[in-house]
C-alpha cells in the first residue's frame, strides 16, 4: 500500500472498533500517524490492528474540555493535526417518534451532531493556522432519506451533511477541506441496539442486496483525507450499493 499520508497525523473518533478501527488501519497503513479516540479501548488490540496508534485517548466527543485536553495532548505529541475523522455515533432505539424517549432523543443529537460541531471547533483554528488540513464527517444514507423509527439519527445524521456544507464555505479559501460519507448499513456493532425487522428493511433498500463493508468506507474515507482531493469540499459521498441517486 502507498504511503501517501506519510508525515500526516490524523484522529479518528471512535476509532477503538468498527467502522472507527477499519479507518484507521488504512490510514495507518498508508503512513499516518493516527491517534485514536474512544470511551473504551477493551476492544482495541494493537496487534490484531496491525499498527500502533500514537495515542489512545478516552475522549467523550460530547464533551468540550475533555476535546480540549486531548487536542492540547496531541499537539505537545505530534505538533501537528493534518486529518480529523468524525465518526463516533450512536444509534439510539428504534421506535415511533411518538414514543421516543427525550432523553435518547439529546443523547443522540449530543454525539451524533454536536460533537461533530466541538471536534471541529476545536481542531480547525490549528488547521487554519498551518493551511492545510481535511476534514472528513460520517453522516449516513438516513440524513439524505430520513428512515423511520430512528428520527433522532436520522435528524442528526441530516445536521451532519449541513453542518459540513457550512464549514466547508467558510474555509474554501484556507486549505481546510470538509467532506462527508454517508453510508448505508454496514455491519458493526450497531447493529445490537437494532431490531431484526429493522436490520431487514434496510437491506431490502440496497439495489445491490448486500450490506456496506468496513474496508469500502475506508478506502473513501482515504481519499476524502488525502492531498488528491484538493477541490471538493462541502460535498458528501453516498456509500449505497445504488440506493441513492441523487
Amino acid at each position: 500500500m502507498s504511503a501517501r499520508f506519510s508525515g500526516r497525523t490524523a484522529i479518528v473518533t471512535g476509532g477503538a472498533r468498527g467502522i472507527g478501527l477499519g479507518i484507521a488501519q488504512r490510514l495507518a497503513g498508508e503512513g499516518a500517524q493516527v491517534t485514536l479516540w474512544d470511551l473504551d479501548f477493551t476492544p482495541f488490540d494493537s496487534t490484531t490492528a496491525g499498527f500502533e496508534p500514537v495515542l489512545q485517548q478516552r475522549i467523550d466527543v460530547a464533551d468540550p474540555a475533555s476535546i480540549r485536553q486531548g487536542v492540547e495532548e496531541l499537539l505537545a505529541r505530534t505538533g501537528r493535526i493534518d486529518i480529523l475523522v468524525n465518526n463516533a455515533g450512536i444509534n439510539g432505539p428504534v421506535v415511533e417518534v411518538q414514543n421516543y424517549p427525550i432523553e435518547m432523543w439529546h443523547k443522540v443529537i449530543a454525539v451524533d451532531l454536536t460533537a461533530i460541531f466541538l471536534c471541529c471547533r476545536a481542531v480547525i483554528p490549528h488547521m487554519v493556522d498551518r493551511g492545510y488540513g481535511r476534514i472528513v464527517n460520517v453522516s449516513s444514507i438516513a440524513g439524505k432519506e430520513g428512515n423511520p423509527k430512528i428520527s433522532a439519527y436520522s435528524a442528526a445524521k441530516a445536521g451532519v451533511i449541513g453542518f459540513t456544507k457550512a464549514i466547508a464555505k467558510e474555509l474554501a479559501e484556507t486549505g481546510v477541506i470538509a467532506n462527508c460519507i454517508a453510508p448505508a448499513i454496514t455491519e458493526t456493532d450497531l447493529f445490537k441496539e437494532m431490531t431484526a425487522e429493522h436490520i431487514a428493511w434496510s437491506k431490502g433498500k440496497i439495489p445491490m442486496n448486500r450490506f456496506l463493508t468496513i474496508p469500502e468506507i475506508a478506502a473513501t474515507v482515504a481519499w476524502a483525507a488525502s492531498e488528491e482531493c484538493s477541490f471538493t469540499t462541502g460535498q458528501t459521498f453516498d456509500l449505497s450499493g445504488g440506493r441513492a441517486t441523487y
